[in-house]
């Protein structure tokens, strides 16, 4: 039997419980702040020993920081002590870390920051995103403790009935009767069938983002954020906020309709006599009971929410229930069709709320008396010889029924569409009238409003809202990423059959007068769609009441804890204020918003207003999240793996253009306005809010189309026409971090009007294994410094063993593919004459050099700290150009460009050119001054003449001056080296040394061959190398009689005149550019080269030195 091996258990034991966070835009991190203990435990024969055991390990751990030891905080201190003395307790105590290194010992460098793969999946196995809800804040707040409950609900009891719920709701029993009989059978149909095919689209993309991972509470705030980034996913979360909380004033302006029209007509506070002065009373009973509703229901949420939360079953019965209802009393109007007369004058429908009797004339056994209908229309009443109304006269009053039934034929006369203008009488069109127009009387039934198309459409749309309600719930769901997909859609299929089914029933059962009869007056003031009812029409109007004030307490419940988790991701800084709330987690700031905002809702007063409103907020969201499944699905991310497969990315867009067309039909200008209120948000989180990286789709598409520009770039070079700098910014880096020449960043912000890339690149010394936190730091103040500077690009920094070779591989590696760099802006080395390290004029040199080679263009800043900052105005001035030799046009370009910034945008510029004596100074100002004009740049021109070629002892005296000076600094150089090595002979007399080559100043910036040769040395041989070397050392006397190269001469004559020339045209210039010469093909002359440099720039503030790339970078030609 072989030997028992000894289990091992790992428990992951975060140090505090908000450790384990929550999953919302990225992974978790696994290496910061929760840490991972891992220990193991013999198995133990004894079965009740075992028992007890796990279920004490199942309990919730805690760590004792101070004892570095895990307890279970439910124990008493009494067990602990116990099991301190348990064999169990040492096994577990002594023997963990061994068993630790002998399974894993090979990865024990790893786990420091990276945990075992089981203590991942711990962590994600137990987690929820479920958020605190009503009840577990009300509870908290009483004290009570609550074990939590695994989420159990299933896709009915999670989904399908929430989405029910919220989908059904005023629309359908106040408009819909209404809609159809305004628009007729066919547009009716045609409204609904489109509005379900938008939310069905858009379920369809909803469900593809909700299964691609996890959702945490936020609904299509969360989805369209994280998808589109935080300035879209502000943007529309604030729109989809706007649209709750417009919702809300909705529902309460539908309850208070229902309450004063159709529960108790004497409730109402503004009385009128009729007509216009009738519907603004109602208007004024609107405001003031709907704000009275508004305070009520703002008190139960502030109060209880989970009230709210229990009255929601109740709400749905209220629904459910009143939809069979309409069901059956169409089913009973086939054989036995409710009794609901209406009256009519000719063809015109009469209001029943004004008489009671509908004939002209009332006969009492033999007696014939006028009716109140003769009153109405006849002057003096209760008279049958006076005077009546022409139309009233020339036509019979008519009673007909105004629910004929569903076997009644009724459908052929309620096809077609009959919008009407405000104030126009509702008629019969299938009776005849005479022509007799008649006064018009309060007595008739008149549209409220003038209708059309594409108002019924934007009034309509809010009733096939609320398909997120499954999404938000995901927390509650035993398996969200089956149940949220599968219900949302079976909801909508549900809710949609029962409105298009809805539709053809209204149109088949009820007349077409009284469906156009908004507010039933032609049927005494009944709710048409209760007049169709069975068994009673109080079952719509009860049920439509209370399940309109349970949807306006859901949207005041929903919309308040939105704008928290907006203001909570603090994308929006002006909203982190909201994000606040009482200690339990109400969002008691934002609760008082969102009422405030309902509030002017409700002072608009008018269900059919403030319905297109929140259309265009939901619309838009669900535009947006059309958007987001089809950019994702086009750009085919790694992580776009949805376990919802029956989406594709045409149906995407197919629902986005659905929803934008629906939003220009229902209402332009809502449309217009809703899309700048969204943009203006976009534009201010994009400029003022927080940095979120969240794995957005937005950023997705930016790299795709980088991508795709990269490439189409890589085709070929860019023409002259579409040349501009892309800047490479070498800067140094002290060792503290700090940019020795900030201004160069400044210069280069100046410079952007080109518009070009700018990379600000830097090298370290060092090796890069060792130095990578430090080349990390650094980047970090590039960035920052970038940010002051206003300097919009990249950085990027070198770590190098010699710095030459670290300048060498920035200049060849910045970029990528077309955008590359073609311009490099570095700093003069000032001070290199008095140092006594050569270092920094070599590299310079060597930089000069490698662009060169690249063919790259090179500014040189001489005075830098001398130039203007970012946030600084040069006062008027001249910007003086001196054009000794063809650069490409780089002289041109850059002051032209320079002019494009505020800080140089008052200096004229001035061109300089250089005229020897054989050259036509005339002509070349003219031919000058006609290239500028062809170059559209405005400039002053003058040409120097350059006549004097004598020598001058100055000169001569200058460079051997320089020569002696080379001379010296190159002997003190090698004498120090002696020094050195003598000193490490002493030291290791007798030993195998590596020494560098004879005569290098550091081996970091030397061209000698790095590689070390050991030699054996001894005293003999040293003394030879020395003897050897002596005889090329110049002494004293050697340097005093030497005479200077031509060549040398030469160059400094040119220097020097040419120095006075500038410093006499131009010492008053804010900035004076001027051609670099290039440096030497020998390296002997690179100090020379430098002093050249030197002498040339003598004398002037501001300096940049031009050397061109090779290439031509302006054109005369368009």
């Amino acid at each position: 039997m072989p030997p028992k091996m000894a289990s091992v258990r790992f428990t992951v034991t975060p140090t505090k419980i908000d450790d384990l966070g929550t999953i919302s835009d990225t992974s978790p991190d696994l290496s910061s702040s929760s840490r991972v203990r891992f220990s193991s435990r013999e198995s133990v024969r004894d079965a009740s020993r075992s028992e007890a055991y796990s279920e004490s390990s199942l309990a919730t751990t805690a760590v004792d920081p101070t004892s570095e030891r895990t307890t279970n905080p439910m124990d008493s201190g009494e067990d602990i002590d116990r099991r301190k003395n348990s064999t169990l307790y040492q096994n577990h105590s002594e023997e963990g870390e061994d068993s630790y290194d002998r399974n894993l010992a090979l990865f024990e460098e790893e786990m420091d920051t990276r945990p075992k793969v089981s203590s991942l999946l711990n962590r994600l196995a137990n987690y929820t995103n479920l958020p605190q809800g009503a009840r577990e804040h009300e509870e908290e707040s009483e004290g009570k403790k609550k074990q939590t409950k695994a989420p159990r609900m299933g896709t009915i009891m999670g989904v399908y009935l929430p989405c029910l719920q919220n989908i059904f709701g005023v629309i359908l029993f106040l408009r819909l009767p209404w809609v159809v009989g305004t628009a007729g059978i066919l547009h009716a149909f045609c409204i609904v069938f489109a509005c379900c095919c938008c939310t069905m689209l858009t379920a369809i993309s909803m469900s593809a983002i909700a299964t691609n991972g996890v959702v945490p509470a936020g609904g299509s705030y969360f989805m369209i954020s994280r998808a589109l980034g935080p300035e879209f996913g502000g943007a529309v979360g604030l729109c989809f906020y706007l649209g709750t909380t417009f919702a809300t004033a909705m529902y309460i302006l539908g309850a208070i309709e229902i309450f004063l029209v159709y529960i108790a007509p004497q409730a109402v506070i503004f009385q009128s006599e009729g007509g216009v002065e009738n519907s603004a009373a109602m208007l004024n009973n609107m405001r003031v009971y709907g704000t009275g509703f508004l305070l009520l229901m703002s008190i139960i949420v502030f109060v209880g929410v989970r009230y709210v939360n229990k009255l929601a079953s109740l709400f749905l019965t209220c629904v459910i229930l009143s939809i069979l209802a309409i069901y059956a009393g169409a089913l009973k109007s086939a054989f036995a069709p409710p009794d609901f007369p209406v009256c009519l004058l000719g063809n015109r429908t009469l209001s029943r709320l004004e008489f009671s009797t509908c004939a002209k004339i009332v006969q009492t056994e033999n007696t014939t008396s006028p009716s109140e209908l003769w009153d109405r229309f006849c002057h003096p009443p209760g008279f049958l010889n006076g005077t009546c109304d022409e139309y009233f006269a020339h036509n019979n009053v008519t009673e007909v029924e105004g629910i004929p039934g569903l076997s009644s034929g009724i459908i052929t006369e309620n096809l077609w569409s009959n919008y009407l203008q405000k104030g126009e009488i509702i008629e019969k069109g299938s009776l005849s009238s005479s022509d007799a127009v008649g006064s018009p009387s309060s007595i008739y039934v008149l549209a409220d409003i003038t209708t059309s198309f594409t108002l019924l459409v934007g009034i309509f749309f809010p009733s096939v809202t609320g398909i997120m309600a499954g999404s938000n719930r995901s927390g509650d769901l035993k398996d969200a990423q089956k149940s949220i997909p599968i219900g949302t859609i079976l909801a909508i299929l549900t809710t949609s059959l029962v409105y298009l089914s809805n539709v053809i029933l209204f149109g088949a059962c009820i007349d077409g007068v009284v469906l156009r009869d908004k507010f039933g007056d032609a049927v005494k003031g009944t709710l048409v769609v209760g007049a169709l009812s069975w068994p009673s029409p109080w079952v719509i109007v009860i049920g439509s009441f209370f399940s309109t004030c349970g949807a306006g307490l859901q949207s005041l419940t929903g919309a308040p804890r939105l704008l928290q988790a907006i203001a909570k991701d603090g994308i929006i800084p002006f909203l982190r204020v909201f994000g606040h709330g009482k200690s339990n987690g109400e969002p008691t700031w934002a609760l008082l918003l969102t009422a405030v905002i309902a509030e002017l809702g409700i002072l608009i007063a008018s269900l059919d207003l403030v319905a297109p409103i929140l259309s265009m907020f939901f619309l838009m969201c669900y535009l947006f999240v059309n958007l987001a499944c089809g950019l994702q699905t086009l750009l085919r991310s790694p992580n776009w793996r949805p376990r919802f497969q029956y989406y594709h990315w045409t149906l995407s867009f197919l629902g986005m253009a659905l929803c934008l067309a629906l939003m220009f039909i229902s209402s332009w200008y809502y449309a217009l306005i809703s899309m700048v209120i969204a943009g203006m948000i976009y534009k201010y989180i994009e400029y003022h809010g927080a940095e979120k990286e969240w794995g957005d789709g937005i950023r997705g598409l930016s790299l795709s189309a980088a991508r795709f520009a990269l490439l189409r770039l890589e085709e070929g070079p860019p023409h002259t026409k579409n040349w501009r700098p892309q800047l490479l910014v070498l800067v140094k880096l002290d060792s503290d971090l700090h940019v020795s020449q900030p201004r160069l960043l400044s210069f280069a912000s100046q410079l952007k009007a080109g518009k070009g890339l700018t990379i600000v690149g830097s090298v370290l010394l060092g090796d890069y294994l060792e130095n990578y936190a430090e080349a990390l730091a650094a980047e970090q103040a590039l960035k920052l410094l970038m940010e002051q500077e206003r300097v919009k690009g990249f950085c990027q920094v070198v770590v190098a063993q010699k710095k030459k070779e670290g300048l060498s591989h920035l200049i060849q590696s910045c970029g990528l593919g077309g955008m590359r760099h073609n311009t490099v802006i570095m700093g003069w080395p000032s001070g290199w004459r008095q140092s006594d390290d050569s270092r920094a004029w070599k590299t310079f040199i060597t930089t000069v050099r490698i662009c060169t080679a690249g063919r790259q263009a090179l500014l040189v800043a001489k005075n830098i700290s001398l130039f203007p900052g970012a946030r600084e105005t040069l006062a008027e001035g001249h910007i003086d150009v001196w054009w000794v030799v063809h650069d490409g046009g780089m002289l041109m370009l850059l002051p032209f460009l320079l002019k494009q910034h505020k800080a140089w945008r008052k200096c004229k510029m001035r061109i300089f050119t250089v005229a020897q004596m054989e050259d036509n100074s005339i002509q070349m100002k003219k031919d000058l001054a006609t290239f500028l004009y062809h170059l559209r740049i405005h400039a002053d021109v003058e040409v120097v003449e350059m006549h004097d070629s004598d020598i001058s002892a100055y000169t001569y005296e200058r460079t051997l001056m320089m020569e002696q000076r080379s001379q010296m600094l190159r002997q003190m150089r090698l004498s120090k080296a002696d020094r050195e090595r003598e000193a490490q002979l002493v030291k290791d007399r007798n030993s195998m040394l590596r020494l560098t080559s004879v005569g290098s100043d550091d081996d970091e910036e030397t061209d000698a061959v790095a590689a070390r040769v050991h030699m054996t040395w001894t005293k003999d041989k040293h003394q030879a190398v020395r003897v050897a070397q002596s005889k090329h050392m110049p002494s004293f006397q050697d340097l005093l009689s030497m005479r200077p190269d031509q060549s040398n001469v030469r160059r400094m004559h040119t220097a020097v005149k040419l120095n006075e020339v500038i410093v006499n045209k131009s010492h008053d210039a804010k900035l004076v550019l001027l051609n670099m010469p290039g440096p030497p093909r020998n390296s002997q002359g690179d100090e020379n080269y430098m002093e050249f440099l030197e002498v040339l720039t003598e004398g002037l503030e501001r300096v940049l030195l031009v050397r061109g790339g090779g290439t031509e970078v302006i054109t005369i030609y368009s």
